[in-house]
Formats: structure tokens, C-alpha cells, sequence
């Protein structure tokens, strides 16, 4: 009598069942990988606008005339012409020079993230506000340092950041608001 044998191997239908969860394994692993590199530019891109931001403040901190309102009051882009004012590295200049050459400074950073890629299509407002005077000249000013650049997906705008009117208003819009106080000194 012949004895009948049973073979230990995998049937066609396990090797199916085993690759099937084996690709749906690896499309959810390439899903999360995406997430992740969409987080990290994210996070380089507000990275980069807060640094920028944190400068801003500084660099005013350290020119803190009486005339701060009236030289820092700007808004510029990426998009922004040159002007070349003189360079105050080397030379003594005046408060208003000071900030025509700090703002020169702050477009070529702009100019150089937007062709990074960093901050695509930015623009940068900069609000500097009296808080008292004395004797009609300013003691302290709070300044408002608005960096918005293009994401690269749409989210939905919060009313706050739908009310800021710094740079193109749409769902693309990424935002980050630094504001600073600054004592004048006498």
C-alpha cells in the first residue's frame, strides 16, 4: 500500500495573500515618507522666516533713535530692486543710513531664500508703533515684523491671519508675526 505524502510547501494563494499585505505595507510607508518631506520644508520655510524676523528685531534694537518709526516703515519683497546704499560696515553713518543699508540687507536675504526655495514669493511688512512720548519725542516703540511667503498646498486661513494684509492673501499664504518691544535710548 502506497502512503500518502503531505507537502509542506506554500500554496499560490498564500504567496498571493503574503504579497498583497506586503504592498499595502510598503504604499503606507511611501504615504509617510511624503508626510514627512512636506513637514520638513514646512518647518525649514518657517525656520528661515523666523530667523529673518529675529533679525529684523536686533538690528532695529541696535539703531534705536527717535526717527525708528520713520526709517523702519517699509514692506518689501523678494520681487524688491536693489537700491545699494552705503555700507555701514565700515564707515560711521547716520540712524537713516543705518536702516537703508539694514533693510538693503533684509531684501538680498529675501532674494536669496526665495531662490533657495525656502521662501517662495515673500514678503516682508515691518510696523514699528509708538507707545508713549516724552516731551513729543518717542520713549518706547513696539514693532510688528510680518514675514508671509507661498506654501505649497492650500490650507484654510484662520480670520487672524486672514486679516493681516501682508502679502498675497490666499490659501497658499504661510505667516509668521514677531513682535518686539524696544526702550529708546535718550
Amino acid at each position: 500500500m502506497k502512503s500518502i505524502t503531505k507537502n509542506n510547501g506554500f500554496t499560490l494563494v498564500e504567496v498571493l495573500i503574503a504579497f498583497f499585505v506586503l504592498a499595502v505595507g510598503l504604499l503606507g510607508a511611501v504615504g509617510l515618507q511624503v508626510k514627512a518631506k512636506q513637514a520638513s520644508y514646512d518647518a525649514v520655510q518657517r525656520s528661515s522666516a523666523l530667523a529673518l524676523a529675529n533679525d529684523i528685531i536686533e538690528r532695529i534694537r541696535a539703531n534705536d533713535t527717535t526717527t525708528i518709526v520713520n526709517n523702519y516703515t517699509t514692506t518689501f519683497t523678494s520681487d524688491t530692486a536693489l537700491s545699494n546704499p552705503a555700507s555701514c560696515l565700515s564707515s560711521v553713518c547716520s540712524s537713516a543710513q543705518m536702516a537703508a543699508y539694514d533693510i538693503e540687507e533684509w531684501t538680498k536675504a529675501v532674494r536669496i531664500a526665495d531662490s533657495t526655495g525656502s521662501l517662495a514669493n515673500a514678503t516682508v511688512c515691518i510696523t514699528p508703533t509708538v507707545v508713549s512720548t516724552s516731551g513729543g519725542a518717542p520713549v518706547d516703540v513696539t514693532v510688528e515684523v510680518i514675514v508671509s511667503w507661498e506654501g505649497r498646498e492650500k490650507l484654510v486661513q484662520t480670520a487672524d491671519n486672514a486679516a493681516r494684509s501682508c502679502g498675497t492673501a490666499d490659501n497658499k499664504r504661510r505667516m509668521v508675526v514677531v513682535d518686539g518691544y524696544i526702550l529708546l535710548r535718550a
